[in-house]
């Protein structure tokens, strides 16, 4: 049934494309998630959302570089997406490059999303921005 609806349905597919990629992100299935979310992608190319659901998929299994480049392309379509700087920040402080980390939790602080999804993100980013700068203060003393 839902082969016909993607097939003539009134959109082209890349709702249940998407709707679909986060099915299976949450399931933990990740490449599936990323298989769909590439074809929602297909008809909205500079789609943020979708990229930025790309991108997660890529961190979560592993593909840390492309996640990065991900994150770059959905920051060069939105320069404020909270989530592609929540992103990038924890791949900044993974590479040992504390000083974009704490620029792009930051940024992710700055525009923060409302709702109780968001505050434990929200939570985890101001811990995390506190410890790098914590850690930063006594080598900029001495």
């Amino acid at each position: 049934m839902s082969f016909w609806k993607k097939l003539i349905g009134d959109h082209t597919g890349e709702v249940d494309f998407y709707e679909e990629g986060l099915e299976m992100l949450n399931a933990g299935k990740y490449h599936e998630a990323l298989t769909s979310l590439r074809l929602a992608l297909r008809d909205t190319p500079s789609d943020a959302a979708v990229l930025q659901q790309i991108a997660i998929a890529q961190t979560r299994i592993g593909m840390t570089d492309e996640a990065a480049r991900t994150y770059r392309k959905v920051l060069s379509i939105d320069a404020e997406s909270p989530g592609a700087h929540y992103g990038l920040a924890f791949l900044m402080m993974h590479e040992g490059r504390s000083d974009q980390a704490v620029k792009h939790l930051r940024s992710f602080l700055a525009k923060a999303p409302d709702g109780p999804e968001a505050e434990r993100h929200v939570e985890h980013a101001q811990k995390t921005l506190s410890e790098l700068e914590a850690s930063a203060s006594p080598s900029a003393d001495g």
